[in-house]
């Protein structure tokens, strides 16, 4: 007997350990452990979400013949780790080994790699990229940018293909997915399933200290359930999902978004299987053009792409920090008063949702972040915690690359960061906020006005060189050197009152 071992993230019925193993002689081994479940303050709906569909796909492997080991979460024999309950079954079941597909983070792979027992390690043939194919497209090159990447793995797939050309001409459609949010949503947002109380029940009990509300659950925690919420969207929200993907409003958390990615990174949908969808949908005349490319470049193009840069950095990519920045994360972060109310919503969304779409995360809380000078170790581990879609291998470069430029480049061409001006543009915040957008100098002046200003002060050296920052450098050269002055000198006060624990 071999032992087979199934994360919580790889629920998927032709993952690569149970495809080259037999269910007539191995036993599949799951488990709730505490060491998976704190290694950050996981947000409780994550915890929830994670046990939920664990114990339902267990109980499918059970239907489909196999032999599976649970630990619960409250067993009084659980050893508390993976590698502790490997070994605990090896114990009891005199087992020769374990089989396991390579997990997504590299804090578990490591685990894994030293534990007393004889392992084999197989490929997470899930992604349509695999690491080899990733690094040979990344040889020899200057600057690893995801858009051509992108570009191959549509040639691979043949998704949006007319022949050897784009559908369509182009391959990218993104200048037309950037309007503000229109004055009706006809859509009504994800669909809601029912809670199991027992599993809800654990996770208040355990961890009710986590940050983040538990109910009222309503996700997916089945590959069934996951199907039905991606059938509803194609239906209801794929159509406007283009046009207003970076929009944001105070009262509509969900807008256009599909609200597939918890089960993507879990294994309930496999992601070429939801490429295919989306673009019949498209073929059938249903969603235009521009939304399709958009949705598949997210999954095949973004998706792939920061999981071939996570595994190709290796394990130190987590601590890199380019840009020196060593300020602490700020209690608002943590649902803690801010006057900002772009901060106060997209954190207060990812308090009661586990979630925040994608402009919510890079161009407010990780803006902020990148624009104050906040530690990026921090804000990783912050993001980490709080989605429920929130796996290493996709999490760090996200935020590590993407958001916080804090691996000098690798993944952005430049910063990602704005002044209050965008967000405006694309959100109704500004209208009920503290703070006036219009302001750039003065008490009301939009913290985001200032810090925008004070970042590219501070770090011209780094960056006036680079042809995407020349026109920023140049519009700060041609104020007159008082309000210069002036700006550096508020922006400075408001960091103080930060620091100190004010709120701002």
């Amino acid at each position: 007997m071999r032992l087979v071992l199934v994360l919580g993230d790889q629920l998927s019925p032709n993952l690569s350990a149970l495809r080259k193993t037999d269910k007539a002689k191995d036993m599949i081994v799951m488990a709730e452990v505490m060491a998976e479940a704190s290694y950050v303050p996981h947000h409780p709906k994550k915890i929830a979400f994670c046990l939920t569909a664990m114990r339902k796909f267990a109980d499918q492997l059970r239907q489909d013949g196999w032999q599976v080991a649970y630990s619960r979460l409250d067993d009084p024999d659980n050893t508390g780790s993976i590698t502790g309950e490997l070994i605990r079954r090896a114990a009891e079941t005199n087992a020769k080994g374990v089989v396991y597909t390579e997990p997504g983070e590299w804090r578990l792979i490591n685990a894994l790699a030293d534990m007393p027992l004889r392992s084999h390690c197989l490929p997470d043939d899930r992604f349509i990229a695999s690491h080899a194919e990733f690094d040979d497209w990344a040889k020899d090159r200057k600057q690893l940018r995801m858009e051509y990447f992108y570009r191959d793995m549509r040639r691979k797939t043949g998704l949006l293909m007319d022949g050897d050309k784009p559908e369509g001409g182009k391959w990218n459609y993104d200048h037309d997915n950037r309007k503000p949010a229109p004055d009706q949503i006809n859509y009504a947002g994800p669909l809601r399933f029912p809670s199991d109380n027992d599993v809800l029940d654990l996770v208040e009990a355990r961890f009710a200290q986590n940050f983040g509300d538990l109910r009222p659950f309503w996700f997916a925690t089945d590959a069934a359930q996951a199907q039905e919420q991606l059938t509803h969207w194609l239906d209801g929200g794929l159509p406007e999902f283009g046009d207003f993907q970076d929009a944001m409003l105070n009262d509509h958390q969900f807008l256009f978004h599909s609200l597939i990615s918890f089960y993507l990174n879990a294994g309930l949908l496999d992601p070429l299987d939801v490429c295919k969808q989306a673009e019949a949908a498209y073929r059938a005349g249903h969603a235009p053009l521009n939304a399709v490319e958009g949705f598949i470049r997210q999954i095949i193009g973004w998706r792939e792409y920061v999981r071939g840069i996570y595994f190709r950095e290796g394990p130190d990519y987590t601590r890199r920090n380019a840009l020196d920045h060593d300020r602490s994360l700020p209690a608002m972060y943590w649902g803690g008063e801010t006057r900002m109310n772009c901060m106060a919503k997209s954190v207060g969304q990812t308090q009661s949702e586990a979630y925040a779409h994608h402009i919510q995360r890079l161009m407010v809380t990780g803006n902020f972040a990148l624009l104050a000078g906040i530690d990026p170790g921090e804000v990783h581990a912050w993001y980490l915690a709080v989605y429920a879609d929130a796996y290493e291998w996709v999490e760090a470069p996200n935020v590590i690359g993407m958001s916080q430029y804090a691996d000098d480049g690798i993944i952005a061409s430049k910063p990602y960061i704005s002044s209050g001006n965008y967000i405006h543009k694309m959100s109704d915040y500004c209208g009920s906020c503290d703070y006036r957008v219009q302001d750039k100098t003065g008490p009301d002046a939009c913290p985001f006005n200032l810090l925008y200003w004070h970042f590219l002060d501070r770090h011209r050296d780094r960056f006036t060189g680079n042809p995407r920052m020349g026109n920023m450098y140049r519009v700060w050269d041609r104020m007159d050197e008082a309000r210069r002055t002036r700006v550096l000198s508020e922006a400075g006060k408001w960091l103080a009152r930060l620091d100190a624990g004010e709120v701002v």
